[in-house]
């Protein structure tokens, strides 16, 4: 039986990914100190550890045995970092090198760690490719290349084989709106319920590549599996191939929804880029991997979640 470690498995995406290895017969440990995550999120078939992600004595009690680590825990929004970037840095910088080296120390068999899309800092041309040149733009952008090089370099130096994903934001069910730093889809989404005018940050013409959570699980699990020739030591594009603006997105959010709203444009956020798309044919090539849920099917499952936890009286 596998042993896989999630960090950051209290989470978003994390508990998903926990959900996937539980379901294939893994044993797997979760490390989350639950300051975002939510503990009703873990799998009850999981071991939760509660613990900060750069406290090595933590991080070495949960990789302990390690055969897979999938590190996911981070701070994770750029306005935060923008906001506190010495958080930021201690979590995401601190935070991967801590669990590379306890990683390396336990003798697991690979390290899966997540970086972002925003290492690019929209300058690069699109679709992008990893090879374009990156140009970060806030603190939390810095931070997770900074965990990209020591990924790298974790392979080259101490022959630990390690693959950084870089998501292109990532929706679906359990990303919740009740959160100061929350994602645009579960804002939109949470905005319509209530019958509110949406907030849009800027003119609304930003563009996202939205990549759902099946999706982006699934990117988690063939980075763990591919050859390690083809995959270490290098960082791989996440996202649902298909970008649309955030105008474009809130309309089709109206169609399913049956609701029509004006919205409420605010300010640009400070260290957003404009556009985002993403170049997936390096995934494909070295994981194995592309996208199967197209963004209106995507919306319509994540719509489907509110409304079935509306229905159960969840907030």
């Amino acid at each position: 039986m596998t042993r896989a470690v999630v960090t950051g498995g209290a989470g978003f995406i994390g508990s998903s990914l926990v959900d996937a290895l539980v379901e294939r017969g893994d044993e797997v440990v979760v490390l989350d100190d639950l300051s975002t995550g939510y503990e009703d999120n873990v799998n009850p078939a999981a071991t939760l550890v509660e613990g900060d992600v750069a406290d090595p004595e933590a991080v070495a009690r949960a990789v302990a045995g390690a055969d897979l680590v999938f590190h996911l825990a981070a701070h994770r929004a750029v306005l935060r970092s923008v906001e506190h970037p010495l958080q930021t840095d201690r979590a995401n910088t601190a935070g991967t090198l801590t669990v590379l080296e306890a990683a390396r120390d336990a003798g697991a068999h690979r390290v899966v760690c997540t970086s972002s899309s925003s290492v690019y800092g929209g300058a690069a041309p699109m679709p992008t490719p990893e090879s374009a040149p990156l140009s970060p733009r806030s603190p939390y952008a810095v931070s997770k290349l900074a965990g990209e090089h020591y990924a790298r370099v974790f392979w080259e130096l101490y022959g630990l084989p390690t693959v950084s994903i870089r998501p292109f934001n990532v929706y679906g069910p359990r990303q919740r709106p009740d959160s100061q730093y929350a994602a645009v889809i579960p804002l939109f989404i949470d905005a319509l319920r209530r019958g509110e005018p949406p907030v849009v940050h800027g003119d609304g013409g930003q563009s996202r590549d939205f990549a759902y959570i099946d999706d982006a699980v699934a990117a988690f699990l063939a980075a763990a599996s591919a050859p390690v020739g083809a995959c270490a030591g290098k960082a791989y594009n996440v996202a649902g191939g298909s970008p649309v603006s955030l105008l474009e997105l809130l309309s089709a959010l109206e169609a399913i929804m049956g609701k029509a709203v004006v919205p409420v444009h605010t300010d640009p956020r400070p260290g957003d880029v404009r556009h985002s798309r993403a170049d997936l044919s390096a995934a494909a090539a070295d994981l194995g991997w592309a996208p199967l849920v197209g963004l209106e099917e995507g919306l319509r499952r994540t719509v489907a979640w509110f409304s079935e936890r509306a229905g159960a009286g969840i907030a």
